[in-house]
């Protein structure tokens, strides 16, 4: 058909409109089955069944115009915190103004920390250091060990020590003290310019991270320094707006200067005390309890000692004691199926003991340490603490979401131990993205150079969640943290109602925030 000239344009017109109806068809087709698709993926994702009020959408509005630029800029310059080593990005976070929204956020509860790992070590370097009758001496392999004691530590010293040094007058006789401090903040964390050549595998990092705790046993294991640490710990995470917290504790000796060794349920005490203490200048606050653990890289008859001590624990301290977990480098240490006959005890014994188990902190998949996940849904382990192997085990994570068994998810951990690089790729952001119960933690904080949850939540929103994760997915986050804690049905709704009245006045605050 010619279609040259002025004559020939009405048929040209007729054959492309006869030829693109069906594009345009097509492409109605395909924005509203792009739109189904988004909001059946919103609705999946965690929290995306949450009916937000009128000022939440705005405070929503708000947080995610900040997150976009945030985001936004991140992809021009490549410079995004969750896909770099959180040493690096430590700075970076602390620009941003999504994290100075988190740090105000009501988060609820801490429920994956660690007894003596929650407190920032400067405390410990400035404070506990500075106290009287403190000794420290070095061990060959040129760790530090520290001890109160008047007038000196107890002869012999310890086979595997140098002479016992009092640390106050080895500080008289430095000529630059502020350096000699600062050597013992990175002796006390795993913080460094350059991570991936000081730990080039997990081993490393985790030899590190094991002398951490060796080094700061024998300061916070000194019944003043005990009381005070718990106190301030409690502080430090009241002020990043954590109300509640479950920790992991292995219940060590607690020593007098005079050599007096305290009991484990003294220890149990003294936290009870401390919270009680803590609680009444500050309002709001919920309390703690304890989640008794032991080491993994223990014998069989060890953990059946332990077992039996939390039997014990729990039952003279039903408000305190929740549970009991094991603890340790999943990859090196007993699996839990090599302690079977030991967690069958409270079963065969007609006794509960919550069980609270770190499973499937590890990269390896189809081995013992993996399979680790098997064996805490087959005990009805309350959480599960990282489950970073979790969507590994399909048929694990189908049962666990049926009982409702929640990961306890610590980012930064993860990611400083070696498990991801790119917090983008962590295996949670797959889970969130399809609403499997987790609440967000720290585990570790100020090993980490971290304080609170709020670097962790940080990590969680901006890169385990991407642009799907908005204030729903906060909301969720912090209500599970109380849903799935140990409290008491009717603490639980108390805790939930203080919680609200925080999250009301922060989502007014966000609100109100110019655009």
């Amino acid at each position: 058909m010619p279609v040259d000239g002025p004559s020939g344009w009405p048929a040209l017109l007729s054959l492309l409109l006869a030829v693109a109806m069906p594009f345009f068809c097509s492409a109605i087709s395909i924005d509203e089955a792009w739109n189904q698709l988004l909001m059946r993926e919103k609705m999946m994702q965690l929290g995306g069944q949450l009916v937000l009020t009128e000022q939440e959408e705005l405070a929503n509005e708000r947080l995610m115009a900040l997150k976009k630029a945030e985001v936004t800029q991140a992809m021009r310059t490549q410079k995004f915190p969750p896909s770099m080593h959180f040493f690096r990005a430590k700075t970076l976070i602390e620009k941003s103004e999504v994290f100075n929204i988190l740090k105000k956020m009501p988060k609820g509860a801490a429920l994956h920390v660690h007894d003596f790992s929650i407190l920032s070590m400067n405390w410990l370097v400035k404070n506990v250091t500075y106290r009287p009758h403190c000794h420290f001496c070095v061990t060959p392999s040129g760790y530090l060990k520290f001890k109160f004691a008047y007038p000196a530590p107890p002869t012999p010293k310890p086979a595997e020590c140098s002479e016992w040094v009092l640390l106050e007058k080895y500080r008289k006789e430095l000529q630059n003290v502020t350096e000699f401090d600062n050597r013992l903040l990175q002796t006390f964390t795993l913080m460094t310019e350059n991570p991936e050549v000081a730990y080039a595998n997990q081993d490393a990092v985790w030899s590190k991270f094991n002398s951490i705790f060796f080094t700061i046993s024998g300061l916070v294991h000194y019944a003043p320094v005990f009381r005070d640490y718990v106190f301030q710990a409690l502080e430090e995470f009241y002020q990043d707006n954590v109300l509640y917290l479950e920790l992991r504790a292995m219940l060590f000796p607690v020593y007098e200067l005079n050599g007096t060794v305290h009991s484990q349920e003294w220890s149990v005490k003294t936290y009870r005390e401390v919270a009680c203490m803590f609680a009444e200048k500050h309002p709001g606050f919920i309390g703690i309890k304890i989640i008794y653990s032991d080491h993994r890289a223990k014998n069989v008859s060890f953990i059946m000692k332990s077992i039996q001590t939390a039997m014990t624990l729990r039952t003279m301290f039903p408000k305190m004691v929740a549970g009991f977990d094991l603890v340790g480098h999943e990859d090196t240490g007993h699996s839990l199926y090599d302690y079977r006959e030991a967690l069958m005890i409270p079963t065969l014994h007609g006794v509960k003991l919550p069980y609270f188990f770190h499973a499937g902190e590890t990269d390896w998949q189809g081995t013992s340490i993996d399979r680790n996940l098997l064996v805490a849904l087959i005990l009805n382990s309350t959480r599960i603490g990282h489950g970073f192997a979790l969507t590994k085990h399909p048929a694990v994570w189908a049962d666990s979401w049926k009982k409702d068994i929640p990961i306890e998810v610590c980012p930064i951990s993860n990611q400083v131990l070696k498990l991801v690089s790119d917090l983008r790729n962590h295996p949670a952001a797959v889970l969130m993205a399809t609403g499997y119960p987790m609440v967000i933690s720290s585990d570790d904080p100020a090993v980490f150079g971290a304080k609170g949850l709020s670097y962790d939540f940080y990590e969680a929103f901006m890169g385990i969640g991407g642009m799907a994760a908005d204030l729903r997915t906060l909301k969720q986050l912090a209500m599970n943290s109380i849903r799935f804690s140990t409290l008491m049905d009717i603490d639980k709704k108390a805790a939930m109602k203080t919680w609200e009245e925080r999250w009301n006045k922060f989502v007014a605050d966000l609100a109100g925030r110019p655009k």
